[in-house]
């Protein structure tokens, strides 16, 4: 008997493509046959290799040349790849597979919804972050009849903005569209604005979400009656064969460097692979401020923002610190000898810090980040925030968080709240319920075979 085929489409970003990885594998072993849709230029990023996942890739009508930033992405799913995507979902349709079941599409791939009905496909939502950001963009239409935010979405007021229960207060500078120039501002809010709408209609969202945001019951029964259309199914990690998403350009020797550092010491650096809104001015102070420090560090930084650094860094460091393109993540972040982690505040790498019991230091950047910075500051209290990198502020936050005891109780505390088994049940329940309100192929002993 075939597996019914679920398209899966993330937002073309490894921020997203990796929490989709993650849900694939989790329905794969609910008797599904994922099929994960992305751009040439992601796919050929992604590790295919000892996976129960396909992989497939579709133009996206861009220009060799073309930077594949947040505008050119934009550009090239509104105009360039339906047709695209429509193609392959026609051709399984029509093949020996046994069809499309459902699709799950990524919220900011939303230009994929039309697709679905276009193929008479059911299509289901992913939220692949917080939920507490999924209300920050649900908000927008009472945000703009309040007045705290104008008809293009530039702040009126400094806030604050209340959520729901329980939640951090949010100022108006921590919406996900204030990045760059008024234009840029302007542009990514329609963006925003026009997700919203073409997902409001959807009957199920998933949310990659856990308990510890306080105000979601993960209880489906009690859940639906305030949310009637999320299913809360995260974290992922732990439930998947896919755990360790494996993207190209990985530099594993920082874990030889690293099995010689003292336990607890290293200060592990990534901004996540979008650094732009950083800037080569900040990357320098960041490096001065390291190389006073006196801590071991590993820093994760492209090779065109290198151009930031002091002259000589990399050598002079050679002995003390790692400057690599990309490493390990999860490899490093569970290494002992980690001791902090100096993060944008990327939901994956939030929950990935909260698996591995590391400590953060949160400088958010764009988008969910800055939600996030602050459920980890005011709610968990697993973190501080910096708001520069310079030499005194830098010094003062890596001694604040690398001897703070309490805190990392409290990172204990949390990691057992989150990972522990009752909330693996409830994840596994959750997408049991879910996947067979689409097809009835699943029995308890599949269940069983996942945790």
């Amino acid at each position: 008997m075939m597996k019914p085929t679920v398209i899966m489409v993330p937002y073309p970003a490894q921020g997203h493509v990796t929490p989709m990885l993650n849900l694939a594998s989790a329905v794969s072993r609910l008797g599904l046959s994922p099929v994960v849709v992305t751009p040439e230029f992601i796919h050929k990023t992604i590790a295919h290799k000892n996976t129960n996942i396909t992989c497939m890739s579709i133009p996206d009508g861009l220009e060799d040349e073309t930077p594949r930033d947040f505008f050119s992405i934009e550009f090239a799913m509104e105009n360039n790849m339906s047709v695209h995507l429509e193609n392959l979902v026609r051709e399984i349709n029509g093949g020996d597979s046994g069809g499309v079941a459902f699709m799950i599409v990524d919220l900011l791939a939303s230009w994929a919804l039309k697709v679905g009905g276009d193929c008479g496909v059911p299509v289901v939502g992913y939220w692949p972050v917080m939920f507490a950001a999924y209300q920050l963009i649900a908000a927008i239409p009472e945000m703009l009849s309040l007045g705290i935010i104008s008809e293009t979405g530039i702040p009126q007021n400094e806030g604050p903005i209340y959520l729901g229960y329980d939640q951090p207060p949010l100022g108006t500078q921590d919406l996900p569209w204030l990045i760059g120039n008024l234009v840029s501002r302007k542009s990514r809010f329609k963006f925003w604005t026009r997700t919203l709408s073409r997902t409001r209609t959807l009957s199920q969202i998933l949310v990659n979400t856990f308990p510890e945001e306080h105000h979601i019951d993960t209880n489906l029964q009690d859940q639906s009656i305030k949310y009637p259309n999320i299913t809360p199914i995260g974290p992922l990690t732990q439930h998947t064969r896919y755990r360790n998403p494996r993207f190209l350009e990985k530099d594993t020797s920082c874990l030889e460097w690293l099995d010689q550092q003292s336990d607890r010491s290293v200060v592990y650096i990534s901004f996540g692979t979008w650094v732009s809104p950083i800037g080569k001015a900040k990357v320098r102070n960041l490096a001065i401020a390291l190389e006073s420090s006196k801590h071991p560090f590993i820093w994760v930084l492209g090779s065109k923002w290198r151009e930031g650094l002091p002259k000589n860094f990399v050598e002079r460091m050679w002995n003390r610190g790692r400057v690599v393109s990309w490493a390990p993540q999860s490899k490093v972040l569970q290494h002992k000898g980690v001791g902090c982690y100096l993060t944008h505040c990327g939901w994956n790498s939030t929950v990935e810090a909260i698996q591995s019991k590391v400590r953060l230091l949160c400088y958010p950047i764009a988008g969910d980040q800055f939600v996030n910075c602050d459920y980890i500051v005011k709610i968990w209290r697993i973190g501080i925030r910096m708001d520069d990198f310079g030499k005194e502020n830098v010094h003062k936050s890596l001694e604040k968080v690398m001897g703070d005891i309490e805190m990392e109780e409290r990172l204990g505390k949390l990691n057992h709240r989150v990972f522990g088994m009752e909330t693996s049940l409830r994840v596994i329940a959750n997408l049991k319920i879910f996947v067979d309100g689409y097809s009835k192929i699943i029995n308890d002993q599949t269940v069983t075979n996942i945790i």
